[in-house]
């Protein structure tokens, strides 16, 4: 008895230290599993040494930890092999610590030093990257910062992760981004302990990936005529306007991308989407297509191609589909995953299935014929059909066969592993089967989403907010906890048209979907988490990546009362004050204080709004027309 409260004591003061610790100065995310401090701090000598194993996989740990310090102090930094007395010691455990598995570390800094130990190189890595987080900002940097005291707490961490899949979609069809660029990606991402970039290689905008023998996938299939403005509003271009805008990645890119990704233990998942989503395949070779006239379509620049108006699938203007009933198809789809197999080591295969229009298919004589021979019953058991054969040329590869939660529709294919976006239904509906399932669900983790007010952010269709975002559970309580192999978020780049861009709609998100697929789920606490949240913004600034503060702007609801609209201000971290002007002026603090919903003057024309922490300004100001709000509305019954 005397053993347990011992152990208890234990337990509550390591507890209450970490609370103590993270609500002054130690902003890590993911949280850790555990964390002590103690008194005191380890400052870097004028000459740093690495003590670790010349391994393959630890000399890249080294180097990036070597490149980190270096870059950021300015001071000089040795590598020392196994040697007794260095600044920063990495070591590989000799026997297996199970509790921490291949991607925990222990990491433990006292005023002598700094350890971290681990199972295998990704845990000391991972070990590095929270090392990092200790260090001042500056390390950020990527120049030498003076007159900084390089400095880190003493503390005790034990480490792992809560997944094996925790994941980031970057959508590189919709807009073409370079492998430099994707690489800054990678290197955003593995801060925050993310192990897997999952690319979005092919879509009706573009086919991004060299296939040796099929050279028109690139040359044709890889440019469109470029557009700016709201994707899927352009006209559609002229048949005779060059068509320049785009790129493709050589299969020398892909290797040197994998090989990056795996310096910093990220998996690289390719997909292609099939069978919709396929223009750029179709106008590349048309005979792919169930449907005459195919040879003149062209790559899609923005223009509407879909009628969403019933909901999906969709119904397609034009024919975006590979042809299920043309063996030439599987031809095609066999060179391709042959070469996808060759260049990407990842066990996985991500071959789409989402979004796939029916109409087409629907008039084809060959599909009809297709649906009699195989005695098939509808469209979703026409796409089942072609999904069970792309899932053998996947298993003939030694690969597994991923796809959208769509994949299920018709009858799923015997192996499959289903990504579920459509909320989590799919994936509660395929890991009832006994089917591997990775949550990517539009409710939590759709990054192409508007973080906050219409009136401040590009205009998309729907809206996801942090807040809302570190609310992801990706375990139904419903489902064999083991089917569930993790999570990640997806950011689809319809209206994202560079990376800028790209890093302000992942982060802060990204952070709330890391912590998700990290740390324990009893110690998530969003109060907590927002305010480690705030930790990393000057971090952010230091590396010169870009982010959302959508944090901090007021959160706007409109309803209405008899005739009259009322607007309810709320922000979504605490404590914020809300000052607003109904007079075209800006409000600052010295205006009125938002405490109850408010109603519109007659004859106003904006709402400005600001949010103040004290006596600083600390969101961006906010202007709404009150037609804006007036069209937010709720429509009323009929």
């Amino acid at each position: 008895m005397l053993k347990i409260s011992s152990l208890l004591f234990c337990c509550l003061l390591s507890f209450k230290t970490f609370s103590q610790t993270s609500a002054k100065t130690i902003d890590i995310i993911p949280q850790p599993v555990s964390m002590v401090k103690s008194s005191g701090q380890f400052s870097l000598p004028a000459t740093v040494t690495i003590g670790a194993s010349s391994s393959a996989e630890v000399s890249s740990v080294t180097s990036y930890l070597k490149n980190k310090i270096q870059t950021a102090t300015g001071k000089s930094v040795l590598l020392k092999g196994n040697a007794s007395f260095t600044t920063i010691k990495l070591a590989l455990n000799p026997t297996e610590n199970a509790a921490i598995g291949k991607e925990g570390y222990q990491l433990t800094i006292t005023p002598k030093g700094i350890v971290i130990k681990a199972n295998a190189a990704a845990g000391l890595f991972y070990g590095v990257q929270t090392l990092v987080q200790l260090l001042p900002k500056e390390i950020e940097s990527k120049t030498a910062v003076k007159g900084i005291k390089w400095a880190v707490p003493c503390v005790k961490i034990t480490d792992y992760p809560r997944f094996g899949w925790r994941g980031l979609m970057f959508d590189v069809a919709r807009h073409f981004f370079t492998v430099a660029e994707v690489k800054q990606y990678i290197d955003a991402m593995v801060r925050y302990k993310y192990n897997l970039l999952h690319l979005h290689l092919a879509d009706d905008e573009g086919w991004r990936i060299e296939i040796k023998g099929l050279p028109r996938l690139t040359e044709v299939g890889a440019y469109s005529a470029k557009r700016v403005g709201y994707f899927g509003t352009f006209a559609p271009p002229p048949a005779d306007e060059p068509r320049t805008y785009g790129g493709f990645y050589t299969q020398e890119d892909i290797k040197e991308l994998v090989k990056y990704a795996q310096e910093r233990f990220v998996n690289i998942l390719p997909e292609i989407d099939v069978p919709g989503h396929s223009l750029a395949a179709v106008v590349s070779y048309p005979e792919l297509s169930c449907t005459p006239g195919a040879d003149k379509y062209k790559v899609r620049s923005g223009e509407e191609i879909m009628d969403w108006s019933h909901g999906q699938p969709p119904v397609a203007l034009i024919d975006n589909t590979l042809c299920p009933a043309n063996e030439k198809v599987y031809e095609f789809m066999d060179k391709v995953i042959t070469q996808i197999a060759q260049l990407f080591p990842f066990q996985y295969i991500h071959l789409g299935g989402d979004e796939c229009p029916k109409n087409f298919w629907e008039k084809s004589e060959a599909v009809k014929m297709l649906m009699q021979k195989e005695g098939l019953k509808n469209m979703e058991e026409v796409q089942s059909y072609f999904e069970k054969r792309v899932e053998k040329i996947v298993e003939s590869k030694g690969k597994k066969f991923m796809g959208w939660d769509e994949i299920l529709e018709g009858g799923l294919a015997p192996n499959a592993v289903v990504m579920s976006w459509r909320g989590m239904k799919g994936g509660i509906e395929a890991a009832k089967m006994g089917h591997e399932v990775v949550m990517s669900p539009t409710t939590y983790a759709y990054l192409d989403y508007m973080q906050g007010d219409p009136s401040i952010e590009s205009k998309v269709y729907a809206t996801l907010r942090l807040d809302k975002t570190y609310q992801f559970e990706p375990v139904p309580d419903s489902v064999d906890a083991k089917l569930i192999k993790g999570g990640q978020a997806n950011l689809w780049t319809e209206q994202v048209y560079n990376l800028r861009k790209a890093e302000y709609m992942t982060w802060p998100r990204g952070l709330a979907i890391a912590e998700t697929l990290w740390s324990p789920k009893a110690s998530k606490n969003w109060d907590n988490f927002s305010q480690r949240v705030e930790g990393q913004f000057p971090r952010f600034e230091e590396a010169e990546i870009n982010y959302a503060p959508s944090m901090y702007d007021p959160i706007v609801n409109v309803s209405r009362r008899d005739s009259t609209m009322t607007i309810a201000l709320s922000t979504e971290i605490k404590p914020l004050d809300i000052y607003y002007s109904f007079d075209n002026s800006f409000p600052d603090r010295f205006y009125p204080k938002y405490t109850q919903p408010l109603t519109v003057p007659k004859e106003a024309a904006q709402i400005k709004i600001i949010t103040y922490r004290g006596n600083k300004p600390i969101s961006r100001m906010m202007s709404i027309p009150i037609t804006d709000l007036t069209a937010r509305l709720p429509k009323p019954r009929k």
